[in-house]
């Protein structure tokens, strides 16, 4: 296999345990991986997320209670919440076709395409649309991952918090917003950190991809 620097900081990346809390990562790092999420593509362009970059001590330490303890929470220096559209409303998307037109002029396919997709979108049950906005958010989580690996910074994706919880202590509810995943951002703690020296596990090339060719 081609040697490759993106697959060299893969294998440098794992689900940090132990974070030091002395180390504070760079606002300059920490732009980069905000941009890389803001870049980050989404089904039709749509954006439908906010990231959430929390550092007050006391909505940490709220947020860490509502994650079962989770160390990382408060021993990282930055927690980024995922926050997904709780439904796709015909202003929400006529936000996007703005956004559009501004950068690629009024072109008519454009009204058109955004046309069709409020018809397809607007209607559906807003479990339906929360659910496909929270996999835009999943992306974006991907992207932040390789990121923060190409900065050298650690992280740390979660799922097990109380979504209610942390939607409650942000107030994400007022903004049509809910909590999808969460992330520190810190420093690994190498004295500390029981997985560091563990070898990654990953199922081989041949269980994990089928060709069809």
């Amino acid at each position: 296999m081609t040697d490759s620097p993106l697959l060299e900081l893969l294998n440098w990346r794992y689900a940090t345990k132990k974070m030091d809390t002395t180390k504070v990562v760079p606002q300059e790092k920490l732009d980069v991986i905000i941009e890389a999420v803001r870049m980050a593509p989404t089904s039709s362009g749509t954006q439908p997320f906010e990231l959430i970059v929390v550092t007050n001590p006391d909505k940490l330490a709220a947020l860490q209670e509502a994650a079962r303890g989770q160390a990382q929470i408060t021993e990282g220096s930055h927690l980024l919440v995922f926050a997904a559209w709780d439904d796709y409303t015909t202003d929400r998307i006529d936000e996007v076709v703005d956004l559009n037109v501004e950068a690629r002029g009024d072109l008519p396919m454009l009204k058109t395409y955004y046309d069709n997709l409020k018809s397809n979108y607007v209607p559906r049950d807003a479990a339906v649309n929360y659910a496909h906005a929270a996999r835009q958010a999943y992306i974006a989580l991907g992207i932040a991952l390789v990121a923060a690996a190409e900065q050298e910074v650690d992280s740390t994706p979660m799922e097990g918090f109380d979504p209610d919880t942390v939607d409650e202590i942000l107030d994400l509810k007022a903004r049509g917003l809910r909590s999808v995943v969460l992330l520190p951002l810190g420093y690994r703690d190498p004295a500390g950190d029981w997985l560091l020296p563990m070898a990654k596990v990953r199922k081989s090339r041949e269980t994990i991809v089928t060709h069809v060719s």
